[in-house]
């Protein structure tokens, strides 16, 4: 609330210092001034102790109404400066949220890409594992004998090895299978067969390639896979010597059955 400036606080400077005189300004008599129109806190003080010291009340107390309008006007602008700090703090808080939000959102659209990506790249290859099929039979199964059977053959093995190269570009790798141990979760065993050289649980024939795209399964590569020797068996000559041994061998008689138990 504004009021007039008090006649005591008229300040004029002599020497380089300021001295408090109780003179009435006339052209500042009828104006409403604010906290920014009155002197230092300091000024106000000593106003105010000579005031005392005369004996002016209508001076110490217009050096009070002005040291209330200071104080009001300081605890207005500590409730502001609490208020806007309150409101930055608050604004911090929302921007990191926000941040936070954004973060979340920039990796699970990157994920759902990334995923989308490999779905997609692992159905096209899924569907092209025929043709690489398809080329293994034809290696395994054509024998070229003339020169232009030759050629022929050369230039599909060439085409062979730029679609390999292009599915090892995409991250395809082929299944180890002949002599890993079987995994039903990268292996599909069609089949179990007993072997002298290969332990029980090893893959001993791989039938069909598997292929992974990174850590995707596309197909299970089919294979048989050893059960180990098997039993021991028994040449039936030796089977017969071992009856007839057991025939002429008797069990001797028991002594206690000679003792006259009457």
């Amino acid at each position: 609330m504004a009021k007039k400036i008090p006649s005591c606080l008229q300040v004029k400077t002599i020497n380089g210092e300021d001295e408090n005189q109780v003179e009435e300004n006339k052209n500042n008599a009828g104006n409403d001034v604010g906290p920014k129109d009155l002197p230092p806190m300091k000024t106000l003080v000593q106003a105010y102790k000579k005031a005392i010291l005369d004996g002016d009340e209508k001076s110490a107390y217009e050096v009070e109404a002005a040291i209330c309008i200071m104080e009001n006007e300081k605890n207005d602008l500590s409730l502001k400066l609490s208020e806007m700090l309150a409101e930055i703090t608050t604004g911090k808080d929302k921007l990191l949220r926000l941040k936070a939000d954004f973060e979340n959102f920039r990796k699970r659209s990157e994920n759902d890409r990334i995923t989308f990506t490999s779905d997609f790249q692992g159905d096209v290859i899924e569907n092209l594992l025929p043709i690489v099929d398809s080329f293994e039979k034809a290696r395994q199964q054509i024998k070229p004998e003339t020169e232009k059977e030759k050629k022929i053959d050369t230039s599909y093995q060439g085409i062979y090895k730029q679609f390999v190269e292009v599915m090892r570009y995409l991250g395809v790798a082929v299944i180890a299978t002949v002599g890993k141990p079987f995994d039903p979760s990268i292996h599909e065993a069609v089949g179990r067969e007993e072997s002298q050289e290969i332990r029980a649980g090893i893959v001993m024939q791989e039938l069909r390639r598997g292929f992974v795209l990174g850590e995707k399964l596309l197909r299970p590569a089919t294979v048989k896979v050893s059960t180990g020797p098997g039993p021991v068996k028994v040449p039936p000559n030796t089977e017969k010597s071992t009856e007839q041994s057991t025939e002429m061998v008797q069990p001797a008689d028991d002594p206690a059955s000679t003792i006259n138990t009457s």
